[in-house]
């Protein structure tokens, strides 16, 4: 027997429980089918000292708000998860959890969408996909050259330093998660060899106020994905909640004693090989820093706003010996944790909406096929689209777009 519904949202985390929100709120009948539990990610695929990136004040959702008495701490992975737990029950969501969606259709007769999944067969005239953007690890073929007898896990993966066995760890990715893995595993005593790609890093506070407040104000976190060329946003921003958030800098990281290096480019008879992009990365990084400093004593200037005079102490960056190779077996390196990203995975959607590489071609979520919505993913229409505290402004926006559907206000 086949079930049937008006709108199914796909994806019972942050993104569907927004998007339920806003259904609801239009009184639209729909069910969000999730195939694990709500806010799995947070619970079993972060390691077990992770906080989040940003301050408590941001954990907000589409008719709820963080109201404890630290909003400028940051949370535990276990209180986010509890957080949008709790935000599910608010919101009586309709959750079907354990239906894992293994295929997606459209009957073009029928004007409808054909979900198969482990618990049956769903219709719907109306799909929203909010699984995410951390879908599938990104992890290089070369993995494969690397002696067995290495151990090698992911930051999907990673929980804690005694996971891995004695001696030096390789990460390979220097962003959010690489780098604070790596900042852990220093503090455990680990020798760590880090291999460090583009990114940017900006000042935890300025003047007073977290990073998050001033990229708010900037404008930044609103800035369109089409605005940038080719649609390519800039490098990611390395940030950390643990210990109360810090500045993130591989020049300390280097300081405390991690080797940075260039990228891993090969593997051969036990050693690893990386190239020369080390300096000018960590350069790039640097001037992020400053443009970022200068915008805000720009804002200030042109604002009037009341905040704290500072100006950062500035450190004429010393250049590092970056090895462009290590012996694998010389070094003691015995662990490997690959902290390079993750893919989408779309390939049970057998509608043709799809770019060359997988991507969904839509426009803030709305696709070409009527009825058939994204939601959630990192970069969709801006930064915010893929934090916590910003998909409800996409999903906000993706129910005005069904009503307007349904009303005759709009046309696909």
């Amino acid at each position: 027997m086949t079930e049937q519904h008006d709108t199914i949202v796909i994806g019972g985390g942050q993104a569907g429980l927004a998007m339920s929100y806003h259904l609801r709120a239009q009184d639209r009948e729909h069910v969000v089918l999730e195939r694990d539990r709500v806010a799995a990610r947070w619970h079993g695929e972060r390691w077990d000292s992770l906080y989040f990136q940003f301050p408590n004040w941001s954990l907000q959702l589409p008719g709820y708000a963080y109201a404890g008495s630290e909003p400028d701490a940051f949370a535990h992975r276990s209180e986010v998860a509890r957080f949008i737990e709790d935000y599910a029950r608010f919101i009586d969501a309709p959750l079907r959890c354990g239906i894992d969606v293994q295929s997606l259709e459209l009957d073009r007769e029928a004007r409808r969408f054909r979900l198969i999944t482990n618990g049956g067969t769903f219709e719907a005239q109306r799909v929203v996909v909010a699984t995410g953007p951390f879908q599938r690890e990104r992890i290089p073929a070369l993995h494969a050259d690397f002696d067995a007898a290495i151990f090698q896990t992911s930051a999907r993966r990673y929980r804690a330093p005694a996971q891995l066995p004695p001696g030096a760890v390789l990460i390979v990715g220097a962003g959010g998660s690489g780098c604070q893995i790596a900042e852990e595993l220093l503090e455990a005593g680990r020798k760590v060899y880090l291999c460090v790609g583009r990114h940017r890093r900006i000042p935890r506070r300025y003047r007073g106020r977290d990073l998050l407040a001033w990229l708010e104000d900037l404008g930044t976190m609103s800035t369109p994905i089409d605005a940038f060329p080719n649609r390519q946003p800039p490098p990611p921003i390395l940030l950390t909640g643990f210990q109360g958030g810090h500045d993130m800098d591989l020049r300390e990281l280097a300081r405390a004693g991690a080797v940075l290096t260039g990228k891993l480019v090969a593997v051969e008879d036990g050693i690893a090989r990386f190239d020369d992009s080390l300096e000018p990365s960590l350069a790039a990084a640097d001037e992020s820093s400053a443009a970022f400093v200068r915008a805000v004593d720009e804002h200030v200037r042109v604002s009037g706003i009341a905040v704290e005079e500072e100006r950062p102490g500035l450190r004429a960056p010393t250049p590092l010996q970056s090895p462009r190779s290590i012996d694998m077996k010389m070094c003691d390196v015995t662990s490997i944790i690959w902290c390079t990203g993750y893919s989408l995975d779309f390939g049970w959607i057998k509608i043709d909406v799809f770019a060359g590489d997988g991507t969904p071609q839509q426009q803030r979520g709305v696709t070409n096929c009527p009825g058939l919505y994204f939601l959630g993913l990192h970069w969709m229409h801006t930064f915010r689209s893929g934090t916590l505290f910003g998909v409800g402004g996409d999903a906000a926006y993706l129910a005005t777009h069904i009503e307007g559907l349904h009303s005759g206000k709009s046309k696909e």
